[in-house]
């Protein structure tokens, strides 16, 4: 059984490690049907930061094609990667295409795939912000509508699914495959020097990662989030590995000539690796995010979160979890952050079946083809 899986962008490589080496050990036991696994790169995330250091450090194979995309607006970078999918899916005649996550590279890679009647699994299925004007609200729910197999995180997922008609035999509750990777990389991450490297001690200081279109893309949104930042920063020193995007913006809009605080306060790095991140976010006092990834981490670390998006992606993280949702209101956000910091911060619990082994589940579902060629 041939199956192609498609990672394209950061978030992607923490979900395809585990699926890669859940096959290797499901095909060195010979029980079921053995899977034949051909990675794609779509080169979405493209330069070191973003990309190569994840297959370093996740210890992923080189992928066997890398198609290159780059950069460009989401119709750029959805139409040419499913021309250059189609040309990989030709080639090598897939039993079925696997996807993971919610960026571009998903939705094109499921697109392609489907018009040439070739079966499509999503990992991470399932998950609604119900907030249409994030691009990757529309990527999760088409790529739901058009999946043969829906691998889902939590009863939540099921839910949505389910409302939208999803036929039950196509759902499959596996858990969170991004613990997978968090719980395997986690002592291999204590061992990072990035609080050395960055004059950090443990809980001394925040977290924060900022990328999002709606929170970065306009200057009134970016400054007023910043200057929150910079209250906080009074109390705590805030390191802030800067997306790209957001570097951009701050450049372009000049606030961080305007930030009324000395740069001991705010500490902005370069995107880090994954292994030196998860050491960072470990050790955190608190994140502050507006990234689904690390509402995810956070309560599986036990660490308080607090989310600067309007709707939620996790909901369980928030009626399970560490996670608390301040979206675009930055009183809340400074309100719950020194909550936090006069210890009052948030308990959590991890969700049933994120354990690491959402990988094994899902390679015994595929393994045993309960729906591929109608068997």
């Amino acid at each position: 059984m041939k199956v192609i899986l498609v990672a394209g962008a950061r978030p992607n490589f923490m979900k395809v490690a585990p699926l890669l080496r859940a096959i290797d050990k499901h095909n060195a036991s010979a029980e079921g049907e053995t899977i034949e696994p051909f990675l794609i790169h779509t080169g979405q995330h493209y330069d070191y930061e973003m990309s190569q250091i994840f297959f370093e450090e996740l210890k992923l194979p080189q992928p066997d094609v890398h198609l290159g995309i780059g950069s460009g607006t989401h119709a750029e970078q959805t139409g040419k990667t499913m021309i250059e999918v189609e040309k990989v899916l030709f080639a090598q005649k897939p039993d079925l295409v696997l996807v993971v996550g919610d960026v571009n590279s998903t939705l094109a890679a499921a697109l392609t795939a489907v018009k040439l009647h070739i079966q499509v699994a999503h990992v991470e299925a399932g998950l609604r912000s119900y907030d249409q004007t994030m691009p990757e609200e529309i990527n999760r729910l088409l790529t739901d509508h058009i999946s043969d197999y829906l691998f889902t995180t939590s009863k939540y997922d099921d839910d949505n699914l389910r409302k939208e008609g999803i036929p039950e035999n196509k759902i499959y509750r596996v858990g969170n495959i991004m613990a997978d990777s968090l719980l395997d990389s986690r002592e291999i991450a204590k061992k990072s020097d990035i609080l050395s490297r960055l004059g950090l001690k443990e809980q001394s200081y925040a977290v924060l990662t900022l990328h999002r279109p709606s929170n970065v893309d306009e200057k009134a949104s970016l400054s007023r989030i910043m200057d929150t930042i910079m209250q906080i920063a009074h109390k705590i020193l805030i390191v802030f590995p800067a997306h790209p995007r957001t570097q951009k913006r701050l450049k372009e809009f000049g606030i961080l000539n305007n930030l009324p605080v000395t740069s001991r306060q705010l500490l902005i790095t370069e995107p880090l690796g994954y292994l030196s991140f998860l050491n960072l976010e470990m050790n955190a006092r608190m994140v502050i995010t507006d990234s689904g990834g690390m509402q995810v981490e956070t309560t599986i670390l036990g660490i308080p979160c607090l989310t600067m998006l309007d709707h939620p992606v996790w909901p369980i993280t928030h009626e399970q979890g560490t996670n608390i949702l301040v979206g675009s209101d930055c009183q809340k956000l400074k309100d719950e952050a020194f909550k936090i910091l006069s210890g009052k911060g948030k308990k959590g619990s991890i969700p049933e079946l994120w354990d690491g082994k959402a990988a094994e589940r899902i390679v015994e579902i595929l393994a045993g083809r309960d729906n591929i060629d109608g068997s």
